[in-house]
């Protein structure tokens, strides 16, 4: 099956940077690298400089993700994964929480905080209409947490 090319253009703006890299060929994510020695304390959000810029294609969006490896060991993201739009030329930043044992956690510079992923944004139409309007669904009018009862 023939996969989707894009492509994305990363500019360096700190020596120390390294453009990211796959650790296979059919890996989903590019992993991202910490520029310097930065410490995650415990329920802190705390942001770790990649020293890296993009520009993503228009139509697509970049996703940061925690690693698997720093998730197990108790390092998350606040809010979950990041999402990079594409028109942000900042420095991609990885926004993390520490929650695992001990107070912090030190990652080396040169470590691989998180990956970033790729995926196409639809161009979303919205249609304001009254409640009883609303196209119907199997669920009915389940509210939180119904989705379950069937």
């Amino acid at each position: 099956m023939a996969r989707e090319i894009i492509d994305v253009y990363w500019a360096k703006i700190d020596d120390n940077a390294r453009i990211p890299t796959k650790g296979s060929d059919f890996a989903a994510g590019w992993d991202l690298y910490a520029i310097e020695e930065t410490t995650v304390s415990k329920g802190e959000s705390t942001l770790i400089r990649t020293g890296m810029k993009c520009a993503i294609p228009e139509g697509w969006e970049g996703q940061i993700r925690c690693r698997s490896s720093l998730g197990k060991k108790g390092m998350i993201m606040p809010n979950g994964l990041g999402t990079i739009d594409s028109d942000y030329r900042g420095e991609l930043m990885v926004l993390a929480t520490w929650i695992g044992k001990g107070e912090s956690i030190t990652l080396d510079a040169g470590e691989r905080v998180a990956q970033m992923l790729f995926a196409p944004v639809p161009v979303a139409r919205f249609h304001e209409v009254s409640e009883d309007d609303l196209p119907a669904s199997g669920r009915g009018d389940g509210g939180f947490g119904s989705s379950g009862r069937f």
